[in-house]
């Protein structure tokens, strides 16, 4: 899929909507503003990656949008159902095979032991690890139980997709294979993504859209349509030299902060 025929852009609906975000911790006397008046529409099957520096809340972020933080004022909307939450760690049960793992949510949901066979053997086939399903995590590589993981947050039928920096232990080969597979995943299933990362060049790699946080308190600083046609490779001129730009706009931006 090129850059022209991607599903996403402005003219697809909304798949979460951020208005007027904010986050505060602390009491009265000494509050610590985490985020500040975050406004930020994703459209369905759109890619975004949310860039900044350690500090400018893009995991509080993610975590508020998950349900698993409280909101102090503003409102999310995520008309196309709850989103599902992938972590840096996998997070796996390690006394469980690879196979119950990713039964857990479904059986959460109610599905009978039949039907969770059958989604089970779906979630690693499309994950390239069918040969894995009794295996258990400390028997897989890091890159093996990513994938593990990536496709426990598929088993929850989500079709908006949070990642929170889900490569960032990873060795830079099994990170660009799972680049590669995560690309393929999204357009397979037609997913919506919000990527948390770091990584300049990471998220020019894998983003329609880069949104540049500040930090103290993180706010949007800008917003970067990326073009470029896909595939992609991280090694490329024309990604690193996107990369560059975006970077060199973040420090500006702190120059005049």
């Amino acid at each position: 899929m090129s850059a022209t025929d991607t599903p996403s852009g402005a003219s697809a609906p909304p798949a979460l909507e951020l208005r007027h975000l904010r986050k505060v911790y602390g009491g009265r006397k000494t509050p610590v503003v985490a985020l500040q008046d975050m406004t930020l529409t994703v459209h369905e099957g759109e890619f975004v990656c949310l860039v900044g520096a350690s500090g400018c809340g893009k995991s509080t972020l993610l975590h508020m949008i998950a349900g698993l933080e409280s909101v102090s004022s503003g409102t999310i909307a995520t008309p196309i159902g709850r989103p599902a939450l992938m972590f840096q760690e996998s997070a796996l049960f390690p006394w469980s095979s690879v196979a119950r793992n990713l039964e857990l949510p479904l059986r959460l949901a109610g599905l009978d032991a039949p039907a969770r066979r059958a989604r089970v053997a779906e979630l690693l086939a499309l994950v390239g690890l069918e040969t894995f399903a009794d295996a258990h995590p400390h028997q897989l590589s890091g890159g093996m139980r990513q994938r593990v993981a990536l496709a426990r947050a598929l088993a929850q039928g989500a079709r908006l997709l949070l990642l929170d920096e889900p490569f960032a232990a990873l060795d830079a080969m099994s990170r660009d294979r799972l680049h590669a597979e995560l690309e393929r995943i999204w357009q397979a299933q037609r997913l919506t993504v919000l990527f948390v990362t770091h990584n300049a060049r990471e998220a020019v790699r894998l983003a329609d859209r880069v949104v540049m946080l500040a930090p103290r308190p993180g706010r949007i600083l800008s917003e970067h349509p990326i073009d470029l046609p896909r595939p992609r490779r991280i090694e490329s001129a024309e990604v690193a030299t996107r990369a560059a730009s975006l970077l060199d706009a973040l420090e500006a931006a702190h120059a005049v902060d």
